[in-house]
């Protein structure tokens, strides 16, 4: 059975649809790669994709629509919710089947020195990949964002692993291997950016909340709304289910509901059943004995969840015909 690596860019652009095509066309016309998710927002200024494949053509193809991102993306007039310091502003590689945690890691220091080689893009390696402590977790990386690079980069301590200077218009990029993560945003029906983050802060670790959950805010304006937007960097040490409530528990604490929320990017079958599980009032998600449709359908009744559906379950897509020559 071939291995198969899950790749996650995310790029700073949002809702120029040209530039978002040429960035995503080599995951398209690359043999043994599958472009199985897009989702840009106009509000965070922002891109995710979700490619999965054969590593070596992951590689490859993502190092071309780096490439394409660093021509066509201009950082300095990028405006947006989200955090950010480049075009293609992280690139984590997940390993999916058959693939060992060390042959992923080298698969992204590969794949990031061919970047660098390719773009001239200062290149940080993060999370299982980083070469350095303080590296390891992406928002040390990335504070200070695109415009606070250039000062950051002239010290020692934060020399990138491939380059030395920002790129003047595509920035900086980190890229790294990780495992599973979910990003998952919920919709609060305030705007009021205070009470949004008191919310987060009670429900980060760094705010005494839940291990392995990052949590900031962000300005829906098409909503007129806060969304307390979130990283869980281990779901099972941390059940998504479990921040969810938090926030729904902290926000009533100032009158505001939870009114949706939206995962970002594909989520895993075992994350969802122990989603379903706590609901259905089950001790584990192995009792969970629902198809994948089913288990679907519980999380989003329960999460309010917009935007989400089966083909955003990463096993939907993990079928072997998908990653054979063509």
């Amino acid at each position: 059975m071939n291995k198969i690596v899950e790749c996650v860019p995310n790029y700073s652009v949002g809702s120029n649809t040209e530039i978002i095509a040429k960035i995503i066309a080599p995951f398209q016309n690359t043999p043994n790669v599958s472009l199985v998710n897009v989702e840009s927002d106009d509000d965070y200024n922002r891109t995710v994709v979700t490619v999965l494949g054969e590593p070596e053509a992951v590689c490859y193809a993502m190092v071309l629509s780096c490439k394409q991102a660093s021509l066509y993306i201009d950082m300095t007039k990028h405006k947006g919710e989200h955090l950010r310091m480049g075009a293609t502003d992280v690139i984590p590689f997940i390993p999916i089947r058959n693939m060992s945690i060390e042959e992923c890691v080298e698969l992204s220091k590969k794949c990031a020195e061919m970047i660098y080689q390719e773009t001239n893009i200062p290149i940080f390696l993060y999370s299982h990949s980083a070469t350095r402590e303080h590296c390891k977790a992406l928002p040390n990386i990335r504070k200070g964002q695109f415009e606070g690079m250039f000062e950051k980069l002239k010290d020692p301590m934060w020399t990138p692993d491939y380059g030395t200077t920002v790129h003047p218009t595509a920035g900086v990029s980190a890229v790294g291997c990780r495992p599973l993560l979910v990003a998952f945003n919920v919709d609060l029906d305030t705007n009021d950016k205070n009470i949004a983050l008191q919310i987060a802060r009670a429900v980060r670790h760094s705010g005494g909340g839940y291990a392995y959950v990052q949590a900031t805010v962000a300005y829906i304006d098409q909503k007129d709304i806060y969304q307390v937007t979130m990283n869980i960097t281990d779901y099972t040490k941390t059940s998504v289910y479990r921040a969810f409530e938090a926030v729904r528990m902290e926000a009533r604490r100032y009158h505001v509901e939870v009114i949706g929320s939206e995962f970002i990017g594909l989520v895993a079958l075992d994350c969802l059943k122990d989603i379903a599980a706590y609901y259905l009032h089950l001790p584990s998600k192995e009792d969970v004995d629902l198809s994948l449709s089913d288990t679907v359908k519980v999380v989003c009744e329960n999460f309010l969840v917009h935007g989400f559906s089966d083909q955003k379950v990463i096993e939907y897509h993990l079928k072997e015909e998908l990653y054979v020559d063509r």
